[in-house]
């Protein structure tokens, strides 16, 4: 696939979309156009059949310092409208992202700070390299982190959100795993880059309509009153026995062979 971002770095290696983060002179920093390509690439290439996951990384020696102080520079200019709509942009990407019907493998190592938490927030399964360091840095700066605020809240908890948004703590992997914020630590960056692959081709062996489905009802059931949980997941997995795919994944396990999506 021809490269045709400015910011970024877009590839498809057997099914795994491959999204690099790549302004690593700024330490991957976000800027308007990083945003503007990140959003084109997961509104349109992420969707197509052929990608079956995708790959988040940083280019360079680190993942993401988080917003570009001379982005931010220029937002001292901004009418209030302008700085409404340049933060309304930077919310859709992380709800794009999040919301992405195809899983997302983020890969993390020596920096994710502010709107990087924010990508390690919408990401399916979060792989971090040991020497890692975290920080909700925002209020140093006199700001909060509130585009990604609804999305880090869903990832740690409230709590957690309150120590580190108040604080601007900076932290470890370790620590970044025990309160859920990643899923998996390892021991340098071969480690890192093995785990990784092994993630994306473990989702690959999966059912893509499952997988698809999977993402789907988890985001809808934590929107349903408690009275009809049980009720939308009986349904859930009624509709989704039915499916070719279903019937295809069944038949391949009782007659000891690989499904057709292999």
């Amino acid at each position: 696939m021809n490269n045709k971002y400015k910011t970024i770095l877009v590839s498809n290696n057997q099914g795994i979309l491959h999204i690099r983060l790549n302004r690593p002179e700024v330490k991957n920093a976000f800027n308007r156009q990083m945003i503007s390509e990140l959003s084109v690439v997961f509104e349109s290439l992420v969707n197509e059949k052929d990608v079956r996951v995708v790959l988040l990384a940083g280019e360079g020696d680190i993942f993401c310092s988080g917003a570009d102080l001379n982005w931010m520079k220029d937002t001292l200019n901004y009418s209030y409208q302008e700085n409404l709509d340049d933060a309304n942009r930077l919310s859709v990407l992380f709800s794009q992202i999040n919301n992405c019907e195809k899983p997302v493998v983020a890969k993390i190592h020596k920096y994710a700070l502010g709107g990087g938490v924010g990508l390690v927030c919408v990401s399916d399964y979060v792989v971090a390299e040991e020497n890692t360091q975290f920080s909700l840095s925002e209020v140093r700066l006199g700001l909060i982190p509130a585009c990604i605020g609804p999305f880090v809240q869903d990832k740690i908890g409230d709590t957690w959100c309150r120590a580190l948004f108040l604080s601007a703590e900076r932290f470890n992997a370790k620590k970044a795993l025990q309160i859920g914020l990643v899923h998996d630590v390892t021991s340098g960056m071969e480690d890192l880059n093995k785990k990784v692959l092994e993630i994306c081709n473990n989702i690959k062996n999966c059912s893509p309509a499952a997988v698809k489905v999977a993402k789907r009802f988890l985001r809808e059931l934590k929107q349903k009153p408690d009275s009809k949980k049980l009720e939308f997941s009986g349904k859930t997995l009624a509709d989704i026995r039915i499916t070719k795919e279903a019937v295809e994944g069944i038949k391949a396990f009782l007659e000891k062979r690989k499904p057709s999506w292999l």
